[in-house]
């Protein structure tokens, strides 16, 4: 008899019946739906965005975790659930749900007006509308503060002129949360893409996160009605809030990632045969198996440490740096390793591993580089900031 890597943790037990339930829906989608396609998908570097945010809004991950407005409420663990499922298919999908409901529509329902709630969060939620985050921009990254992008008043309008970059699904939204110095401060707005001045170049030729859209927004004389303004948000505590939201699914979906890995490498141990006998029956490839499983497990429990936490109102910032810090990071040399295993093999499209190894160098740099979440925890250690 065997166990799976995370079964050894008992990481179920800690779970609750509809947590349990929600992975599992989840898992059978992304093995019916996503798996099949998504290493096509990932060689074409393009997917089918559209059809998949409808897919996802009728199995209800979209927003999740918020409540109201077609969002189905669940708990922050259940979602981070959802994104381990996801991520453990791929890093990109992971990534269009996480933009979709922790960037773009948490900026949305917490901080934007009524009107815009009721417009734009039942169609996100449902799929129908896609939407995209701007905050990033081509010189201005770990450092939001400095950025260029202006919103000046022209009457009752506003006017935005700016470049964004990085901005998954931004060549296929229908809305934009677009951040821009104005001279209140950083404020944050709502932009349909269709506006005039409004456009989303694609980026092309990317070796990492292949199975997702990723684009520049460019913004030339972009006038937007006053309403346009999220009115609950001044100052970069807006964004980075938004940011935070979005990281915790990066604790939850590095694992994911990590745990089909090593899951894989496992599988083509226990079949390959080296000198007249399993890979997986020599000491050494055990050694390597019993460590990634160590680091997966601890791994996983941080992130439902840190998802209970979060279900109580208790979740501090720094503590998500060190769930992304320290799963992304794990991630990626479990990926790392067990490509070792598979030797050749591990660098061909039949296997994940490989794919989720380049993912998942971007991962460690979105939302946060790891060097800046050593800073957040370097400052809360010792009392003192290093950032500058």
């Amino acid at each position: 008899m065997t166990a799976t890597p995370l079964e050894l943790f008992g990481v179920e037990t800690l779970l609750d019946d509809e947590t349990k339930d929600i992975a599992q829906t989840v898992r059978r989608f992304g093995q019916d739906h996503l798996r099949p396609q998504v290493a096509e998908w990932f060689e074409a570097g393009q997917i089918p965005a559209r059809e998949l945010a409808k897919q996802l809004g009728d199995l209800g991950v979209l927003g999740m975790h918020l409540s109201g407005y077609g969002c189905t409420g669940a708990t922050a663990t259940a979602y981070g659930m959802a994104c381990l499922e996801l991520e453990a298919v791929d890093s990109g999908l992971r990534s269009l749900v996480s933009v979709q409901g922790s960037l773009a529509m948490f900026a949305i329902w917490r901080f934007g007006s009524e009107e815009q709630k009721q417009e734009w969060l039942p169609r996100m939620a449902a799929g129908e509308a896609i939407g995209c985050f701007g905050l990033t921009e081509p010189d201005f990254g770990s450092d939001p503060a400095g950025m260029r992008t202006r919103a000046r008043r022209v009457g009752q309008d506003w006017v935005l002129d700016g470049t964004k970059m990085w901005i998954t699904n931004g060549s296929v939204a229908d809305v934009a949360v677009v951040w821009a110095q104005t001279d209140e401060g950083v404020r944050g707005f709502v932009v349909p893409t269709t506006t005039p001045g409004f456009s989303a170049p694609l980026i092309k030729g990317k070796l990492s996160l292949r199975a997702s859209v990723t684009s520049e927004l460019v913004l030339e004389g972009v006038r937007l009605p006053a309403e346009a303004m999220l009115p609950e948000a001044q100052g970069l505590s807006g964004p980075l809030a938004c940011l935070n939201e979005a990281r915790f699914g990066i604790v939850f979906g590095a694992v994911g990632a990590a745990r089909d890995c090593l899951q894989t490498a496992i599988d083509y141990a226990g079949s390959r045969a080296i000198f007249g006998r399993p890979l997986a029956g020599f000491q050494l490839t055990q050694a390597k198996l019993a460590d990634m499983t160590l680091e997966l497990g601890k791994a996983a429990l941080l992130a439902l440490q840190l998802g209970r936490l979060k279900d109580t109102h208790q979740l501090r910032p720094a503590q998500v740096s060190l769930g992304k810090l320290n799963n992304v990071r794990e991630a990626i040399s479990i990926a790392r390793e067990c490509r070792t295993i598979l030797g050749a093999a591990g660098i061909t499209g039949e296997y994940p591993i490989m794919r989720h190894a380049n993912n998942l160098e971007s991962v460690l740099t979105y939302e946060g580089t790891s060097e800046v979440h050593q800073l957040v925890i370097g400052r809360e250690v010792t009392g003192l900031a290093a950032f500058r």
